[in-house]
C-alpha cells in the first residue's frame, strides 16, 4: 500500500512539473540579464530609448525582466566618477553576464577597470566611444563605431550634391581632443577644398560645460542666422554633438540652409523634435513614417533635397543589436566574444526595412597608424534623401 502510494506521490508530481512547463508561453534559458548604459533623455533621446524598446522585446520574449537600464550623467565629464559608479554598480550584480555601453563616454574605460578588478567573465560591448581607440579598444570585448573617417569623405560628397557652397562645422576643444572627430575634421577641410566649399571651423559652448545642454543650444539657435546671412543660404552645416541637432535642425529648415546628416546619423536624431513631428503610438519603432514625415514637411516649405540622413538610426542599432548579439553570447549560440559574422547578422536584421529589405550596411575594421584593431568595427550606410 505505501509503495502505491509513492508511486501516486511521484505521479503527482511529475504531472505537476509537466503542466506547469506546458502552461508556460515564454521560457527562460537562464538566470542572466544584460546591463545597458546610455545618455540621459536630454543628452541623446533615442539612445535611451533604445535600451526601453530592448528592455521591452525581452520582456516580451521571455517573460521576465532581462534589462537593468542605467545612464551615465548629463555633465560627465565633470562626475566621471559617477560614471564609473554606475556602470560598476550593474556589474557587481551577478546574474549580469554583459554590458552594452552606447555612448561609451569619458570615464567609461576606468569604469571597465574597475569592473574588471572583480568580473572578468563578461561580454563588454562599447557603441560611439569617445576615448581614444587604444584605450577603449584595450579594455571592451567589442566595440563598434561609425566609420568617422569615412563620413570624412561622404559627408562633403553629399553637400556637394546638394548645392553647399559653404560647410560649417561646429565643435569644441573636448570633442577636437577624439583622435576621430579631429581627424574627421581635417578630412571635411580636405575634401570642402578639392570640391571648392568654403570650410568655416566654429566653435560652440560644450553641453558639458557650466551652461549645459540649453546654453549649447541657444548659441546654435542664435547662430544658424547670422552664418546664413554672412555665406547664404546654401551652407551646410553639421555638428559633432548630439544635444545641438534639434535647434540645428530647425534652424537650418527656417533659414532654407543644408544639412547632410546628424552626428549620429538616423531619422530620430532631431528630426521629430526640431520639425514637430508626433509619432502615434502604433507608429513608435516605425522608420518609414519618420522618413515619409520629414519628407512631406521638407516638400511642404520647399525644403526637399537639402536634408538627409542614414535610414537606419545607428547608435540605436548599436545598442538594440548589441544586445542581441550578447544574448546569443551568453545562450551559447557561439563561444568567441569576437565573432565578425554574428556581428553582420544582428546589424542586418535590425536594418531590415518592414517589407524585410536588407539595407546595405558597409562593416570594416579600424586601422590607425598602421595598426589594425580586431575588435573595432566601423560603420558606414549610404544617404536617403529627404
Amino acid at each position: 500500500m505505501k509503495s502505491v502510494r509513492r508511486l501516486f506521490s511521484i505521479f503527482l508530481v511529475v504531472s505537476i512539473c509537466i503542466s506547469l512547463f506546458a502552461g508556460c508561453d515564454k521560457k527562460s534559458t537562464g538566470d542572466w540579464k544584460i546591463g545597458i548604459i546610455t545618455g540621459t533623455v536630454s543628452q541623446n533621446e533615442e539612445e535611451y530609448r533604445a535600451a526601453q524598446t530592448t528592455k521591452q522585446k525581452f520582456i516580451d520574449e521571455y517573460g521576465e525582466d532581462k534589462v537593468i537600464l542605467q545612464t551615465y550623467p548629463e555633465k560627465f565629464m565633470d562626475e566621471q566618477e559617477t560614471v564609473i559608479a554606475n556602470i560598476a554598480g550593474i556589474a557587481a550584480d551577478p546574474k549580469v553576464k554583459a554590458l552594452v555601453v552606447c555612448q561609451g563616454v569619458p570615464g567609461t574605460s576606468a569604469a571597465i577597470d574597475k569592473v574588471l578588478e572583480t568580473r572578468d567573465d563578461l561580454l563588454i560591448i562599447v557603441g560611439t566611444s569617445g576615448e581614444d581607440p587604444n584605450m577603449i579598444a584595450d579594455r571592451a570585448d567589442v566595440c563598434f563605431q561609425m566609420d568617422e573617417l569615412g563620413m570624412g569623405t561622404a559627408v562633403i560628397d553629399q553637400a556637394k550634391k546638394q548645392g553647399a557652397e559653404t560647410f560649417v562645422h561646429y565643435s569644441f576643444p573636448r570633442h577636437m581632443s577624439y583622435a576621430l572627430l579631429a581627424a574627421r575634421r581635417d578630412l571635411f577641410k580636405e575634401n570642402c577644398e578639392k570640391y571648392g566649399i568654403k570650410f568655416v571651423d566654429a566653435t560652440a559652448p560644450d553641453p558639458t560645460g557650466d551652461a549645459g545642454p540649453s546654453g549649447a543650444q541657444q548659441f546654435i539657435i542664435e547662430d544658424v542666422p547670422k552664418k546664413v546671412q554672412q555665406y547664404g543660404e546654401d551652407t551646410a552645416f553639421f555638428s559633432t554633438n548630439c544635444a545641438m541637432q534639434p535647434p540645428l535642425i530647425k534652424s537650418v529648415f527656417q533659414q532654407h540652409a543644408i544639412y547632410p546628416q546628424p552626428c549620429c546619423p538616423s531619422p530620430y536624431h532631431g528630426f521629430p523634435a526640431a520639425l514637430e513631428i508626433e509619432i502615434p503610438e502604433d507608429k513608435k519603432g516605425d522608420t518609414g513614417y519618420v522618413i515619409d514625415e520629414i519628407r512631406r514637411i521638407n516638400a511642404e516649405n520647399d525644403m526637399t533635397g537639402r536634408m538627409s540622413t542614414w535610414p537606419v538610426p545607428v547608435n540605436m542599432m548599436f545598442i538594440e543589436a548589441g544586445a542581441q548579439y550578447a544574448k546569443q553570447w551568453i545562450e551559447g549560440k557561439f563561444k568567441e566574444k569576437i565573432n565578425e559574422e554574428k556581428i553582420k547578422e544582428c546589424f542586418t536584421d535590425y536594418a531590415k526595412t518592414d517589407d524585410g529589405e536588407e539595407i546595405a550596411i558597409n562593416i570594416s575594421l579600424l586601422e590607425e597608424n598602421g595598426k589594425q584593431f580586431d575588435n573595432y568595427f566601423l560603420v558606414l550606410i549610404d544617404f536617403i534623401d529627404l
